[in-house]
C-alpha cells in the first residue's frame, strides 16, 4: 500500500529557534531524525521519506543529506497537520501517512515498523508506540518531571492495546504502590514514544476538526483523536538505549550530550 513517512520539522520553537538546525554532539537535530528514520525503514525501501518544515533553511539542510523536503504553511499547529500537508503535496496518494516527530531522534529503532504492521494487521484508526516503564525508569521519569513537568508523556492503555488517554502528567495513579513493588508486579506505567502512524481518512478528520480544550491544557494533539471517537493502537515496543523522549529544552540536549558520552551515539 502507499506509504509516506513524513519527519515535521518546525522553525519556530519559543525555547529553541530553529531547533531542527541545532547541534547535538556535532550533528544537527534534524540530520539525527533523518538517519534515524533510514535506519529503522532500512526494510522497506519503497517507503517515501520525507521533511515537511515551514523554513527554507532546514529544507535546504535536509536536502544536503539526500532527503526530499516540501515547505508547509508556518500556520499548521502540529506535527500531524505537518504530515497531511506534506502529504497532500505528494505525487502519489498515500494510504498510510507516519509522523516521525522531527525532535526525537533517540527513540526505539523498532518502532515505525511496529506502527505500520499495526496498522496493516489491526482494526485501528491511528496507531503509536509505548514502553512499559521499570520501577527505575518511573523513579527517573518522576525525577526528571520535577525539573520539566511537560516533557514526556504517558498512556492508559487497555489490556486489548487500545489506547485510552494521554497525559503530561504520570498516569494511572498508583494505589498500593510499595506493594507492587515488593510483590515484583510489573510497572502499570507506559511511557509513549512520539510516533504516529495513521489512516488517512483518520488524519484528515483530525485536521478538520478544531484543536479541543483538554488537547490545549495538555498539549497533546492525540487527545482530539480521541475526543473524535478514533481508535488509537498503543503498540508495545522495547525501550531505546537512551531514555530520552525528545528535545524540547537546551536541558534535554545536555542530557543527550551527556548520554552520548557515557554509552557512545546510536546512529553514527
Amino acid at each position: 500500500m502507499p506509504l509516506l513517512v513524513v519527519i515535521p520539522a518546525r522553525a519556530g520553537s519559543t525555547r529553541l529557534p530553529l531547533k531542527p538546525l541545532l547541534p547535538i554532539a556535532g550533528v544537527t537535530l534534524l540530520h539525527r531524525t533523518i538517519a534515524y528514520a533510514r535506519r529503522a525503514l532500512a526494510d522497506m525501501p519503497k517507503v517515501q521519506l520525507i521533511v515537511a518544515t515551514d523554513h527554507e533553511a532546514i529544507a535546504a539542510h535536509a536536502r544536503e543529506f539526500g532527503c526530499d523536503a516540501v515547505i508547509t504553511d508556518a500556520a499548521i499547529a502540529t506535527g500531524s497537520g505537518r504530515a497531511l500537508a506534506a502529504a497532500r503535496l505528494s505525487p502519489t496518494t498515500p494510504e498510510i501517512i507516519i509522523n516521525l516527530q522531527g525532535d526525537a531522534p533517540f527513540q526505539p529503532i523498532s518502532a515505525p515498523a511496529a506502527i505500520i504492521h499495526a496498522l496493516s494487521t489491526r482494526d485501528a484508526d491511528v496507531a503509536t508506540p509505548v514502553v512499559r516503564l521499570t520501577w527505575e525508569a518511573l523513579d527517573a521519569l518522576r525525577d526528571h518531571k520535577r525539573n520539566t513537568p511537560f516533557s514526556g508523556t504517558t498512556c492508559a492503555r487497555a489490556a486489548n492495546g487500545r489506547a485510552l488517554w494521554f497525559s503530561k502528567k504520570i498516569i494511572p495513579a498508583i494505589r498500593n504502590e510499595g506493594q507492587l513493588r515488593s510483590a515484583v508486579e510489573p510497572c502499570p506505567v507506559w511511557r509513549h514514544i512520539g510516533i504516529y502512524g495513521y489512516r488517512r481518512d483518520a488524519l484528515e478528520r483530525f485536521e478538520a476538526g478544531p484543536a479541543s480544550e483538554l488537547e490545549r491544557l495538555e498539549g497533546l494533539e492525540q487527545l482530539r483523536l480521541l475526543e473524535l471517537g478514533l481508535r488509537i493502537e498503543a503498540v508495545e515496543v522495547s525501550p531505546a538505549p537512551f531514555d530520552i523522549s525528545g528535545i524540547d529544552t537546551p536541558a534535554d540536549i545536555v542530557r543527550a550530550e551527556t548520554l552520548i558520552a557515557a554509552h557512545g551515539d546510536p546512529h553514527f
